[in-house]
């Protein structure tokens, strides 16, 4: 059994060239929001969940993206009530939010 029963990762990677990436779609507010949302519906800790930051998850088309891991279920999102759907459907519930998983065929 895993120390975590879901590990979720943000990318807030922020391109300096020009170049599109997570940051430029408010990556960080939503990472803000769900690690609050998850420790506000008593989800954090051991046995739970853990919400980090990653750099580039080289999925820039698809941004902004987070991960979950041990699914592998990659997400993308619009607002807030996204966040609030991810965490309450699918890392309190273990049910996949279909409408917003990210297409395998998009990279960067």
């Amino acid at each position: 059994m895993s120390y975590y029963e879901r590990h979720v990762f943000f990318c807030l990677n922020q391109r300096t060239n020009g170049e599109g990436s997570c940051a430029d779609h408010n990556a960080q507010a939503a990472f803000d929001h769900c690690k609050s949302r998850v420790k506000q519906l008593g989800l954090a800790g051991k046995g739970g969940v853990r919400v980090n930051k990653a750099g580039c998850l080289d999925r820039c088309a698809g941004g902004p993206v987070a991960v979950v891991y041990p699914e592998d279920v990659w997400y993308s999102w619009v607002d807030q009530g996204d966040i609030d759907e991810i965490v309450e459907s699918h890392l309190r519930d273990g049910q996949v939010v279909e409408r917003l998983v990210l297409p395998d065929n998009v990279g960067r």
